[in-house]
């Protein structure tokens, strides 16, 4: 009687398991690459035929095996890299598993050549698809050539399901791409059907950089880097200009091994956030390094996946990272501004973050409370330390932090306001000009989005409550977003059939106009919500700092432009307001210099 249950033959285990290693040719190349940096190699010439599908040759100059050595590695979890389950809790190597050379054996005609530097000949194994090795002896340098070819012959179902020659090529391109950008210091020889497709001389990793995606490349690479405790990064990443079409040029590298992260990668994305074209994503190339134990590397076959133990922490890191190199950079206007009293050699105010310690005197309540600031170092959000003099109008505070006289000089630039709309100051390069509206749009936003994050709202209360009715589709949507609404600062009670009772509101919202504004936060978000159904907290930030914002129109005093561009720059992306529009404008020097005929 035939058995319900039996143990599979090992050929055929073998042929199993190997599917979950050995997918395509690319399969091939990145396991015989790992094994060769595994070995020490310091230069690697790959060659393929037919996409790979017919031949793969990996040539190295690493350490080399002696016979012995070279016997075991065709057997299944044979390793050198883990010989406890300690060393697998701190992997740094990368072809751990032991399965690569006995999964490629089981599907494909295999050959290697090994010598050490110690040894006179070099040793020749063939091996079939059961795992018998036929040894030889031949001679080459020291290091090892492993050549594999007919992929899946003796699987013909996997074999059929092959893609194109042209696309099995790609696929090996982006492979040795990726060594070679984790690996600068490695000289890569890469060949395709006597074809030569690229030769790699050690170098920098910009150099590199330049090397594999073109010299205009160059121009476009903001540099990145830091470190903390609990982990360290570096980089390059492309300048908003420099968008790409697809998000093919994103490489993330953790612990030298090449990995997929849509956490990280939507970190880096979201950094950007506006400053890229519709449809464009942005060019990056980022290592991070970080203690093995705290990450996970061997949570899929391909080892391209990757577990932290605090995603949340690495997410604000690398977006934390990412706007601090943009903002350092020429993709935004440089604003470094003449103090009244500094010479003009580019000495003088320089809006940043940590020394807004000035002077709010105006009448109106546009700008208060003060922004909470967000520590590029760390993504720690924090309120502002503005001082004392935010809560006596009319005081401006001494070094000490003591209160004085009120000042008739105003410190800084002078500031203009061009039709009650735009501000325009003189900077370093030229003339900036800054869009009020948008601009306290931007600032409402991610004060917006920092007390939904912190859940901790900040909220005045009206003198005389008033109520409001709403037809009944609008007095659900208020159900629905009553605790967001209560997270931006609104304290809404039902007062009757499709009544509300407003008690507070937000203390960025103007008296007199709280029914006009909740109702307009309303229109917006419903328009907003079609095209992000589920991003309820960004969506609300968005219609209530759009309907919040001083509008066109509204004259500023002197006091009151300062205190909002104090603010503006204060926030992590001062350059688009949260739709996309641009808060900024800079006329450089030059150019004025070019339309008055200076040059």
């Amino acid at each position: 009687m035939r058995r319900r249950i039996a143990v599979l033959p090992d050929h055929l285990a073998n042929k199993i398991a190997a599917g979950e290693v050995i997918q395509r040719p690319e399969s091939v190349v990145k396991e015989l690459v790992e094994n060769a940096l595994d070995g020490g190699a310091r230069s690697l010439q790959v060659i393929i035929k037919g996409g790979g599908c017919d031949l793969v040759q990996v040539l190295d100059d690493g350490c080399g095996m002696d016979e012995q050595d070279a016997r075991i590695s065709f057997l299944r979890h044979a390793t050198s890299k883990i010989a406890s389950y300690e060393d697998l809790e701190a992997i740094r190597s990368y072809g751990f598993r032991g399965e690569a050379l006995a999964s490629i054996a089981a599907v494909a005609q295999v050959t290697m050549l090994t010598q050490r530097a110690e040894d006179e000949v070099a040793v020749s194994l063939r091996v079939n698809a059961s795992g018998e090795a036929e040894i030889s002896r031949d001679a080459r340098a020291p290091g090892t050539t492993v050549t594999v070819s007919n992929l899946f012959f003796n699987v013909p179902a996997r074999r059929k399901f092959l893609k194109s020659t042209q696309t099995e090529f790609r696929h090996v391109h982006d492979v040795l791409v990726r060594t070679a950008l984790s690996h600068p210091e490695l000289r890569i020889d890469f060949f395709s059907d006597n074809e030569t497709i690229f030769r790699l001389a050690p170098s920098t990793l910009e150099q590199r950089i330049v090397d594999l995606f073109g010299e205009r490349t160059k121009e476009s690479l903001l540099a990145v880097g830091e470190e903390t405790e609990y982990v360290s990064a570096h980089g390059f990443i492309g300048k908003p200009v420099f968008g790409q079409k697809t998000r093919a040029h994103q490489y993330i590298f953790l612990n030298g091994r090449f990995i997929v992260s849509r956490n990280i990668a939507h970190a880096i994305t979201g950094a950007y956030e506006h400053l890229l074209n519709q449809g464009s994503f942005p060019f990056f190339i980022i290592f991070i390094d970080i203690d093995p134990h705290r990450v996970d590397v061997n949570v899929h076959p391909s080892k391209m996946e990757a577990k932290f133990d605090d995603e949340q922490g690495i997410y604000r890191f690398m977006g934390a990272l990412v706007r601090k190199a943009l903002g350092a950079a020429g993709a935004v206007p440089a604003m470094t501004l003449y103090s009244s009293n500094a010479p003009l050699d580019g000495l003088g105010l320089r809006f940043t973050p940590a020394q807004h310690a000035g002077t709010f005197t105006g009448s109106r309540n546009h700008f208060w409370p003060p922004p909470e600031r967000v520590n590029t170092d760390t993504g720690e959000i924090f309120p502002a330390q503005l001082g004392s003099a935010l809560l006596q109008p009319g005081l401006d505070t001494g070094p000490a932090g003591e209160s004085q006289a009120p000042s008739t000089d105003i410190p800084g630039p002078l500031l203009w306001q061009l039709h009650n709309k735009y501000i325009l100051s003189q900077i370093k390069t030229g003339l900036m000009i800054v869009d009020q509206h948008v601009a306290h749009e931007r600032v409402l936003y991610e004060r917006a989005l920092d007390r939904f994050q912190r859940g901790m709202r900040t909220s005045q209360q009206l003198l005389f409550p008033c109520t409001a009715a709403f037809n009944a589709a609008d007095y659900s949507l208020i159900e629905e977003l009553l605790p967001h609404l209560e997270g931006l600062g609104f304290d809404i009670k039902p007062f009757g059939k499709h009544t509300v009772l407003i008690e507070g509101v937000p203390t960025d919202v103007r008296p007199g106009n709280e029914q006009s504004i909740l109702e307009e936060i309303l229109a917006l978000y419903k328009d907003y919500r079609k095209d992000a159904p589920t991003d309820v907290r960004d969506n609300l930030a968005k219609s209530f700092s759009c309907r919040s914002a001083i509008k066109a129109g509204d004259p500023l005093s002197e006091q009151e432009m300062r205190s909002l561009i104090d603010q503006l720059f204060a926030t992590r992306m001062p350059y688009v307001c949260p739709h996309g529009r641009p808060v900024v404008l800079r006329i450089p020097t030059d150019e004025l210099d070019r339309r008055f005929g200076r040059r």
